[in-house]
């Protein structure tokens, strides 16, 4: 196992190196006059220039401008912002808004999808198995651009059971819609994994045999079967994890939250190319860690796993 860990870290070093570098690159190397880019459609003075310039080291070689920055980010110091705010303290004031949305979405996606997984493989072929079959395809179909703007009109403003928007000190009442907003974006592919899952285990020889042992159907379903068939649902989490805060982008933008998605959706409109990278950084990092964790999980949920 840790011979496994060393590695695993070894290639998010390179990793995070990789699409850091690729991330750089994309928002300053291509551009014709990377001052422009960097200000957007404002115009520069000569002397923002000279200021611009040494700032970001734009006089010497792009390789060196990109040790330059990795050095920064290295050592806690992601830049400023084009409005003139640290990017440190911008993160300081998002992160926290948005690790409270993913987590709220990511409790009930899998509490529902687990659920309804397991259910709908005991009942398969029945009425409710039928009809989180046609749920899923439908939230399937329906991308996040749509479902957030409907459900803010219908559940927040017409309705008015939900709050439409939240604050910087958003609340959970306040962050509930947007975060059952989330959690569509993952319920429909974790609840069909779940119940394949099931489906499979519960054709497997030991289901037999727990049951000639005299243990109860709803045991050996909910202790067993649930257990063995977490796996594969566990690694669609992880992923899911990353797909939640890239969604974080259009659901935050639309339900005004001050976090992660917002903070990005505003830089990439006006082209702040110092903080779209000093985010897109830390997403990358918290990607990397989350596949780590979830790949060690996998042998706490079956002993049999070994990694050496």
């Amino acid at each position: 196992m840790f011979r496994y860990i060393v590695r695993r870290l070894l290639q998010m070093v390179l990793t995070f190196f990789g699409a850091t570098f690729l991330v750089y690159a994309l928002m300053f190397a291509n551009q014709k006059d990377p001052i422009q880019a960097l200000v957007g459609e404002r115009p520069v003075s000569e002397s923002q220039r000279i200021a611009l310039t040494e700032r970001y080291h734009l006089d010497e070689g792009f390789f060196m401008q990109y040790w330059y920055y990795m050095k920064g980010v290295l050592t806690g110091d992601f830049g400023t912002s084009m409005t003139g705010r640290k990017i440190y303290d911008m993160m300081s004031d998002a992160w926290p808004v948005t690790f409270r949305l993913a987590i709220i979405a990511i409790v009930i996606a899998a509490a529902f999808s687990v659920t309804a997984g397991v259910y709908s493989a005991i009942k398969r072929g029945g009425i409710f198995d039928n009809s989180t079959l046609l749920i899923t395809l439908v939230l399937l179909a329906m991308p996040i651009v749509v479902i957030a703007p409907l459900a803010q009109l219908i559940f927040g403003i017409q309705l008015g059971w939900f709050a439409p928007t939240a604050t910087r000190d958003a609340t959970f009442y306040q962050l509930l819609l947007p975060a059952i907003v989330l959690a569509c974006i993952v319920i429909a592919p974790e609840m069909r994994v779940t119940r394949t899952s099931v489906v499979e285990n519960l054709r497997a020889d030991y289901v037999r045999t727990a049951r000639a042992k005299g243990l109860t159907r709803m045991r050996v379903i909910w202790v067993h079967v649930l257990r063995n068939s977490l796996i594969p649902v566990v690694t669609l989490i992880g992923v899911d994890l990353g797909g939640l805060l890239a969604g974080a982008i259009v659901t935050e933008h639309v339900f005004n939250i001050p976090g992660v998605g917002f903070n990005l959706a505003r830089a990439i409109n006006t082209e702040d190319g110092p903080l779209v990278v000093g985010f897109v950084s830390i997403l990358v990092i918290l990607f990397l860690f989350i596949n780590l964790l979830v790949d060690l999980l996998y042998a706490a949920l079956d002993p049999r796993i070994r990694y050496e």
